[in-house]
């Protein structure tokens, strides 16, 4: 495949300083961008919770200014000053600090460096690989937790894996994921005209959010569930960690309810219950080639496409509001190529 060409100019999406003005899309050229060995014309990024976080400047994700937004991106490679990596390889890259400290992927043009760069597994397209994005990555980074804390399908019996948050960008596909390795999957939500949404995606029940969300007395609960994925945080969190079956274990990768966590230690020392914390953003190669792997052996050939919706880079100033209002179902991929 010919590689794709660099244009002296393309659009990128700065997100704003603090107190200073909205996020605006500008026209830059390839000295604006970080160093880095490989230049990636990008097809796709996406826009997840922390990108939202960034570009409403609710909370100091960005480290320094100005900044590219953008926690990941796929795209073709343009240039290349790794002998592993060449013109014209389709690759994706996510967390790594890109949007924090790194420009990210909002631009039609990024520079990385080549060991944040895992080439697209066979049966992933540039924009599969997209839709599962950091989002994906997470949702397998929590999953290869339980299997590494004896929380695997058949070591729960008959008690399910809850996913809460499930109509997410992470808790979608978190609970596609866990479905096709054989988990009987609860997804928790307080969305509940998403059930046959998540019932498609493989849930065996869907329940509302406030069955786990609700401060309920005693530093133990009713054993409910075999292990649990949570993005919510706060008292769901706690609620969970307390209704785990002994030497459960509870995948964290989110806290869009809450930061807190308020409980005595009677979870982990009387049901040696695991808490597992999941950070998608630094990672060795080694660990993201395997992810990867992982996630192109469960999506190689599938269409992901109910799991997704398109905007391009005007669209992520309208739906950021919404995203950190729990107001948008599954992923939300940002079509760089739109107007092109």
């Amino acid at each position: 495949m010919d590689a794709p060409t660099q244009p002296p100019q393309f659009r990128a999406l700065y997100v704003p300083e603090p107190e200073g003005d909205s996020a605006e899309i500008r026209e830059i050229g390839l000295t604006d961008l970080d160093e880095g060995e490989v230049v990636i014309r990008v097809r796709y990024s996406s826009l997840n919770y922390k990108d939202a976080l960034a570009i409403s400047g609710s909370a100091p994700i960005v480290r320094r200014f100005p900044m590219v937004g953008g926690i990941d991106l796929a795209g073709e490679i343009i240039e290349s000053a790794d002998t592993a990596l060449h013109p014209g390889d389709s690759v994706v890259v996510t967390g790594c600090g890109m949007g924090e400290t790194h420009h990210g992927g909002y631009a039609e043009v990024a520079r990385v460096p080549a060991r944040w760069c895992e080439p697209i597994p066979e049966g992933l397209t540039v924009r599969t690989a997209m839709i599962l994005g950091t989002a994906g990555v997470t949702a397998m980074l929590s999953l290869l937790a339980l299997e590494r804390n004896r929380s695997a399908p058949h070591d729960l019996g008959e008690l399910p894996l809850v996913v809460t948050g499930a109509s997410g960008g992470v808790g979608s596909l978190a609970v596609m994921l866990a479905a096709r390795l054989g988990y009987r999957v609860v997804a928790s939500t307080g969305r509940p005209e998403e059930e046959s949404y998540l019932r498609g995606l493989g849930a065996d029940e869907v329940i509302d959010r406030n069955e786990l969300s609700l401060a309920s007395p005693g530093v133990l609960g009713r054993v409910r569930f075999g292990a649990g994925l949570d993005g919510v945080g706060g008292t769901t969190l706690v609620n969970l960690i307390r209704s785990v079956r002994p030497d459960g274990t509870v995948a964290a990768y989110g806290l869009a309810s809450s930061a807190d966590l308020s409980l005595t230690v009677h979870p982990f020392i009387l049901r040696g219950v695991t808490l597992a914390g999941i950070n998608s953003v630094h990672l060795t190669m080694e660990d993201r080639h395997l992810v990867w792997q992982r996630l192109a052996e469960l999506c190689s050939g599938e269409n992901l496409e109910p799991i997704a919706k398109t905007t391009d880079l005007e669209g992520l100033l309208a739906l950021s509001p919404a995203i950190l209002a729990g107001g948008v179902r599954g992923r939300v991929v940002v079509d760089l190529a739109a107007d092109r």
